[in-house]
C-alpha cells in the first residue's frame, strides 16, 4: 500500500470505508482530478473503482464534495454527456480551468498527485 494511503482497518466497517473516502475526496484540489480506482487506492481501499463509483452516485445533490473531479481511467468522462450530471460535471470542471476533448480529460496534466510537493491527504 503506498505510504499516502489512508488505511482503514482490515474489517473497516461500511461507515469507516465512506469516510475514508469522503476524507481523500474532500481533498481532490481545484482543477485536479483523479480516477476512480486511484482514489479508492489513496483511501486505503484497494481496487475498489467501482464501489467508488457507487458511492459518488449515492451523494445527495447537495454535497459541497468535489465528485465533479473524479473520472474513470485514463482521464475519461464516465457520465454521459447528455445527462444533467454529465452537463453538469463537464461545466464545473470547466470551470476550474480543464479542457475537455474527446470526453476525457488529460490526466498528465491535471491529475491529483498528492505525494508531490506534500499535498497527502490526510
Amino acid at each position: 500500500m503506498p505510504e499516502h494511503a489512508l488505511a482503514p482497518p482490515p474489517a473497516a466497517s461500511a461507515e469507516e470505508r465512506r469516510a475514508a473516502l469522503y476524507l481523500v475526496l474532500a481533498a481532490i484540489p481545484e482543477g485536479k482530478v483523479v480516477a476512480y480506482g486511484e482514489l479508492a487506492s489513496l483511501a486505503g481501499l484497494g481496487r475498489a473503482a467501482r464501489w467508488v463509483g457507487r458511492m459518488l452516485s449515492q451523494l445527495p445533490n447537495d454535497t459541497r464534495l468535489p465528485w465533479h473531479r473524479v473520472l474513470a481511467a485514463g482521464g475519461r468522462l464516465s457520465l454521459p454527456a447528455g445527462s444533467t450530471a454529465g452537463a453538469e460535471q463537464r461545466a464545473r470542471l470547466r470551470a476550474e480551468g480543464l479542457t475537455i476533448s474527446n470526453d476525457r480529460v488529460d490526466l498528465r496534466r491535471h491529475g491529483w498527485r498528492p505525494e508531490e510537493n506534500g499535498n497527502k491527504p490526510r
